[in-house]
């Protein structure tokens, strides 16, 4: 493969371990998902070593997709730990205020400021949809990111509130995606 190539492989990989890290702990997948790690450490460390032989575009995108690794490595890191412990995890709030069913979620006041989240509920939707059986081909980026900025900015005048939470969940077969103020 070329670096081209492994970079956007890296890009892919990353959005992919957000997801299946998420399915793990809201208790879809019985393990972490520790191959797809194993691939994605492989590529950052061959190209960490050898960043002098990369274009400048190419050592910038490289840069992001390991910085933006080793924060959510991080993050994954001490939530398995609190998951081993037994503790609740903090992304759950109090016991009780998420359905049973619900897949993901995600909250924020801009959109157009926390693109990574709009991604990461992207590809929650895609998931849900290939889960049901749905193709998730017709999905558009673009489109999704403005409808989702649009409803944002509608439910907080309308709700009075700074945030809104958006989730996604299968319910009855049906992917569900909700929005909610987000206290």
């Amino acid at each position: 493969m070329t670096t081209d190539e492994e970079l956007n492989w890296l890009e892919d990989g990353l959005r992919r371990l957000k997801i299946e890290y998420e399915t793990y702990f809201n208790g879809g997948s019985p393990r972490p998902p520790n191959d797809l790690v194993f691939r994605v450490e492989k590529i950052i460390k061959k190209h960490n070593a050898s960043t002098m032989e990369m274009n400048f575009r190419q050592r910038f995108q490289f840069n992001q997709l390991a910085q933006s690794y080793a924060i959510h490595n991080d993050l994954w890191r001490k939530k398995l730990k609190l998951k081993e412990e037994g503790a609740p995890s903090a992304d759950r709030g109090h016991a009780g205020s998420r359905p049973a069913d619900e897949a993901f979620s995600v909250t924020w006041s801009d959109p157009a400021r926390e693109t990574w989240k709009v991604e990461e509920l992207l590809e929650a939707v895609a998931q849900a949809r290939s889960a049901v059986g749905l193709s998730a081909v017709d999905l558009d980026p673009q489109l999704f990111a403005e409808f989702i900025g649009k409803k944002t900015l509608e439910l907080k005048q309308s709700l009075s509130c700074d945030s809104i939470r958006f989730s996604v969940s299968v319910e009855e077969g049906r992917v569900t995606l909700r929005a909610s103020r987000s206290d």
